[in-house]
């Protein structure tokens, strides 16, 4: 076979891969319902087609991002390649990586986040692979809960990000939130991460604050210079600390007692 006539074939495959044929989608659409101050990045990344032997360098196969500047330009939807050929050789998209930030104070630091997955396969169970309806939408669900410590001997109050996958009525599952498709199932499709925000607030750390009905007091510890500053039985002794804002206070989150 010429040369040329493996460039034409190749060139063929390559058009049908990517969808360019008329009413064909190459495309899913990656959306986001999240709570006010959050939003979300995330990456695709590429395998060879299942049967094929061909590879491609990490430095021809870059994972492709969304929403990357997440502070200065967000959007809730990206639009993910299905299938596409780099040099030649047939990839389709494996796993999006998801992480979920929200921010909680006006420092540039005051932010967290957490992550999520969805992960793709030629073929799956029916009990690990995710549904659409009828409009071709597909959602999956989950909670962020903001837990809360100090750090510094100021005790300056800081917040971390966590996120855990729940089915449609918010009961928890295991790890954080997670679907799962077959490739045939995402073209033209839309896939939608569902994230609520968890009611209430808990310490990062156990035995380190005590909840009040006003709210949560900060332990002292062995004195103001005590970072880790563990309860340790003392229930009567609290700091200050200070919120993003540099407020000093005695209760969470109310501030004043």
């Amino acid at each position: 076979m010429s040369r040329w006539l493996v460039k034409g074939l190749l060139l063929v495959v390559a058009v049908l891969l990517v969808g360019c044929g008329e009413g064909v989608s190459n495309t899913f659409t990656l959306a986001a319902e999240l709570p006010p101050n959050f939003t979300y990045r995330a990456y695709a990344r590429y395998v060879p087609a299942s049967g094929e032997t061909c590879s491609v360098s990490r430095k021809d196969n870059l994972n492709p991002g969304f929403n990357w500047a997440w502070r200065e330009a967000y959007s809730p939807e990206a639009k993910i390649q299905v299938r596409k050929v780099i040099k030649g050789c047939p990839m389709v998209v494996r796993v999006i990586k998801i992480e979920i930030f929200s921010i909680y104070g006006a420092d540039r630091g005051d932010f967290s986040s957490d992550f999520a997955e969805i992960t793709i396969r030629e073929k799956l169970d029916d009990v690990y692979k995710n549904g659409f309806d009828k409009l071709g939408v597909s959602e999956f669900y989950g909670e962020c809960q903001w837990l809360f410590r100090t750090s510094t001997s100021t005790r300056r109050l800081t917040k971390i990000l966590k996120c855990t996958g729940t089915d449609k009525d918010g009961t928890p599952q295991r790890g954080g939130p997670f679907a799962a498709y077959e490739l045939d199932q995402l073209a033209g499709a839309t896939v939608r991460m569902n994230i609520k925000l968890a009611a209430t607030e808990r310490p990062y750390f156990k035995d380190t604050w005590v909840k009040f009905e006003n709210g949560w007091k900060r332990c002292m510890g062995d004195g103001p210079l005590d970072e880790r500053a563990y309860c340790n039985g003392n229930f009567k002794d609290f700091s200050k600390f200070r919120m993003p804002g540099g407020k000093e206070c005695l209760v969470y989150p109310g501030c004043e007692e």
